[in-house]
C-alpha cells in the first residue's frame, strides 16, 4: 500500500487492516527507513529493519517467546508480550518487539521502534 502522511510528516498509512493478519510481519519503507510493522495476537509492533549487531535485515528474522533465567535443570519459556523477540537471521541476536531492547546488552544494544495503531481499517505507524 502506498505510503501517505499527514501534514506534519508523522503519520503514515502502511497497510489495511485485512492485509495484517495475525502473525504476520509486513515490511514496508517509510521515510526512508525500512520498518518491520507485526501483528502478534493482535498486538502491533513497529521495528527497524535493521541489526544494530551488523546492519542484518532484522525483521526476516524469526518472531518467538524467549528463554527466562531459571534454576540449573529448569527451563522457563515465556510467550508473553514482554517476552516476544525477534531473532536476527545473521547472529542470532534476539530483540524485544515491544522496546527493541537486546536480550545480550539491552542497556547497550537497540533496535528503534516506531508505534503502530489501527485506525479504522488502517494501520498507521507514527515516526
Amino acid at each position: 500500500m502506498a505510503t501517505a502522511s499527514s501534514p506534519t510528516g508523522r503519520r503514515h498509512v502502511v497497510a489495511r487492516a485485512a492485509d495484517l493478519p495475525d502473525g504476520s510481519v509486513e515490511i514496508v519503507e517509510v521515510a526512508g527507513r525500512s520498518i518491520g510493522v507485526y501483528n502478534v495476537d493482535g498486538r502491533l509492533y513497529g521495528l527497524r529493519n535493521v541489526c544494530p549487531h551488523h546492519g542484518a535485515p532484522l525483521c526476516r528474522g524469526p518472531v518467538s517467546g524467549t528463554m527466562l533465567p531459571s534454576d540449573p535443570q529448569e527451563y522457563r519459556y515465556s510467550e508473553t508480550e514482554e517476552h516476544l523477540i525477534v531473532r536476527c537471521p545473521w547472529h542470532g541476536y534476539e530483540f524485544r518487539l515491544d522496546d527493541g531492547r537486546s536480550l545480550v546488552a539491552p542497556d547497550r544494544m537497540r533496535a528503534k521502534t516506531y508505534r503502530v495503531e489501527r485506525e479504522g481499517d488502517e494501520i498507521v505507524l507514527y515516526l
